[in-house]
Formats: structure tokens, C-alpha cells, sequence
């Protein structure tokens, strides 16, 4: 395994104490040696960028939602590939070999899994449904990319809160990016995952989700039919599971009402219509962003 090509991990963070050191070590913890890390941080009031510079990160502050934070940093990445992560995730000691390894070797783009980790009942549940959509191609996208490859489809769109990962995997497959799938994983540290928490974390997003619903309403459409489908396919592993799919069953009964609520509660005028399918978003700062300043 030839170590000469430079990969960059960007990381967004904003009051990331809490898991930053565990991300920064799995990533120092690499089989592959040459990585810059470049965390990208909204102003953290705790002790997120002084963890991050004692384990060897670069940290640019910026006032930015996770999108436009992501184009920050892969503008001041230096190296041939750019992995985006965040900050409550830790890579598996192969992630970023393997990852140019399927790079080397023709691809343009690395899908990597991701599994959930964490304590407690609503963990367990989170964890189970995760497992369900590992390799189901609707909902998993590509983190790993090469930087020529990134620009090329315009970075992550700066107008999106959420389904930003989703919007540049439709963009990729537009283009006709080669795309691979390695089976090292990364992991969502949810050690503190509460049932509370993840219906406050879907109202905000679904807050912002106008953006990404205008943009690709067909999508949406079918990955709402898709995710349906998944489900039905794995009837026997959700019987098999039952305490865990019941659990599953609450837990997306009260999501869709922080959706809902979320949805109906935000304010699409205050917005820039996002770009048109397949279209190359530009660098800009939503008036969202504008209106921190």
C-alpha cells in the first residue's frame, strides 16, 4: 500500500466536547498514516477547538451550518481525497486504507457503512434500525471522495440543513461518478442517545427539510416508498426482533410528529429556493447564516 497521497478528514463541530477525542484518536489510529484533520468549528463555547488542537487537528472558526461547513474545510484541505465526518463518529482502524485503496483502484467516491453504537434501550433500538438499511443504496451514501471529483459536482449544497449528504450522493450518481463500497465501517458514538433527544435533533432538522423536499421532491418520494419496502423485506427480522422493532415502531411514531411539527413550524420564505435537481450549488451563505452575523 503506496501512503503517498494526502487525505483529508474535515469534521464540523460546535460544542463537541463530548465525543471530539474519541473521533480525533480513531483517526490518529489509522492504518494509513498520511491524514491532515481540519475541524470546522461554529465558535464552540466549551472545550471542543482546545481538544481538537491538543490531538493534532487544524481548526478554521466559521459561522456555518454543517453543509457550508464541509465546503470550508475541503477548501483549505490540501490532500487528494476529502473524507467529511462528524464529530460523534469513530473510524474503524481501516476506514481511510481501504477507502484509498478503492480509490486506487477506480473509484471516484467510497461509500462507507455506518453502524450505531450506544447504551440503553433507545440505543439498542437506533442500532437495530440502522442494521436494517446497511447496503440499501437509497440511503446510503458516499463520504469518501476525490477532491477534483468533489468540486466537479459543486461540494455539499450550502443551502441544505438537512438531506445534504443524500442531495450530493443524487448529484454523483447524476454525473456518472464511479462509486464503490468498502466493508470497514464507521460508527455513531450515541452514548447518551435518549429517546428526547433524537425527537428534539428530527424537529430541527425537519425545520429545514422545505429545502431539501423543493429541491428533490421525486426522491423524496421514493425513498418514502423505498424505506416501506425495506421493512417489508425484512418482516422476519423484525419478528425475530420484536421487543426492538416495537421500539423502533415508537420511536418513528413520534419522529413523524417532530416532523410534522418541525415542517409546519419552519419558515420557507426565510429561505433561498434550493438549486434544481442535478444542479451545481453555489458557494453562498443562506440568509439563515447571514441573520448569525
Amino acid at each position: 500500500m503506496e501512503y503517498e497521497h494526502l487525505v483529508s478528514v474535515v469534521i464540523p463541530t460546535k460544542n463537541s466536547e463530548k465525543s471530539i477525542a474519541r473521533c480525533l484518536r480513531s483517526i490518529r489510529n489509522q492504518t494509513y498514516p498520511n491524514i491532515e484533520t481540519i475541524i470546522v468549528d461554529d465558535y464552540s463555547r466549551d472545550n471542543t477547538v482546545r481538544i481538537a488542537e491538543k490531538l493534532g487537528a487544524r481548526v478554521v472558526r466559521a459561522r456555518a451550518i454543517r453543509s457550508r461547513a464541509r465546503n470550508i474545510g475541503a477548501k483549505e484541505a490540501r490532500g487528494d481525497f476529502i473524507l467529511s465526518i462528524d464529530s460523534d463518529m469513530e473510524l474503524s482502524r481501516d476506514v481511510v486504507e481501504k477507502c484509498v485503496e478503492a480509490a486506487l483502484n477506480g473509484a471516484e467516491a467510497v461509500i462507507i457503512p455506518e453502524v450505531s453504537d450506544g447504551g440503553g434501550f433507545w440505543a439498542r433500538c437506533k442500532r437495530f434500525e440502522r442494521s436494517l438499511f446497511l447496503g440499501e443504496e437509497m440511503f446510503e451514501g458516499p463520504r469518501f471522495f476525490r477532491k477534483s471529483v468533489f468540486w466537479r459536482i459543486g461540494g455539499y449544497d450550502p443551502e441544505l440543513e438537512a438531506g445534504e449528504d443524500w442531495d450530493i450522493t443524487h448529484r454523483a450518481r447524476m454525473h456518472g461518478v464511479r462509486t464503490k463500497r468498502i466493508n470497514s465501517h464507521i460508527r455513531h458514538m450515541e452514548a447518551d442517545f435518549t429517546l428526547l433527544k433524537t425527537l428534539r435533533r428530527e424537529y430541527r432538522y425537519a425545520k429545514t427539510f422545505y429545502d431539501y423536499a423543493s429541491k428533490h421532491p421525486l426522491l423524496v418520494k421514493r425513498q418514502s416508498i423505498h424505506f416501506w419496502k425495506v421493512l417489508a423485506r425484512k418482516r422476519r427480522t423484525l419478528a425475530r426482533n420484536l421487543i426492538y422493532t416495537l421500539g423502533v415502531a415508537v420511536m418513528k411514531l413520534f419522529e413523524a410528529a417532530a416532523h410534522i411539527l418541525g415542517f409546519l413550524t419552519g419558515k420557507p420564505a426565510d429561505y433561498k429556493v434550493a438549486s434544481k435537481p442535478g444542479a451545481i450549488p453555489k458557494l453562498a451563505q443562506t440568509k439563515r447564516e447571514r441573520g448569525k452575523r
